[in-house]
């Protein structure tokens, strides 16, 4: 469980040093995003080393119901991922598409995962981007949104979060952790 407390915790802290120590993020220049990076992906690492391998208390488990909202919560979250990019309709509705992804992943993770682990990484996520939006808000702002979008740009992003979504419902399915029942 270790592993994965430190995880979530460099995770957060590698992406929210540049919001809560500004100066000091600046001061390392150019290869402060290297430093980050690095953190980044010890951090990845560390997650899933700590969650495969996490023991703790088990309160909840999956239900029929449960899997269907997280389902549908993935797919949010998959197309709010896609949107953020190809600046689709929501991104002018919603100010932190990737952020809300984050947090619509976490909770339907947190619905189907009953367990200490998944309390700690999922909701350990959810808490880091409620924290994000909380300070990008309030250091920058809440500019209007506005986009400018096409009927193709609409079915772009729509038929490649599907396509997303099965494929990371493949690679579940592939690790053991069942997605549809």
């Amino acid at each position: 469980m270790l592993l994965l407390v430190a995880g979530v915790l460099i995770w957060s802290a590698a992406h929210l040093f540049k919001r809560i120590a500004p100066d000091a993020r600046a001061a390392m220049g150019g290869a402060g995003r290297g430093i980050m990076s690095i953190a980044i992906l010890g951090s990845l690492v560390l997650m899933y080393l700590g969650y495969s391998h996490a023991q703790g208390a088990f309160y909840w488990g999956r239900s029929p119901e449960g899997v269907a909202v997280n389902n549908l919560l993935m797919l949010l979250a998959i197309y709010l991922m896609v949107a953020a990019s190809t600046k689709s309709w929501i991104t002018g509705s919603i100010r932190h598409p990737q952020l809300t992804a984050i947090k619509s992943w976490s909770i339907g993770h947190l619905l189907v995962n009953g367990d200490t682990a998944s309390m700690v990484l999922f909701g350990g996520l959810l808490v880091w981007a409620v924290i994000s939006v909380i300070l990008i808000n309030k250091q920058d702002g809440k500019p209007a949104l506005s986009v400018q979008t096409t009927a193709g740009r609409e079915v772009m992003t729509g038929v490649s979060a599907v396509l997303a979504f099965g494929g990371i419902a493949f690679v579940h399915i592939y690790m053991g952790y069942p997605v549809f029942g």
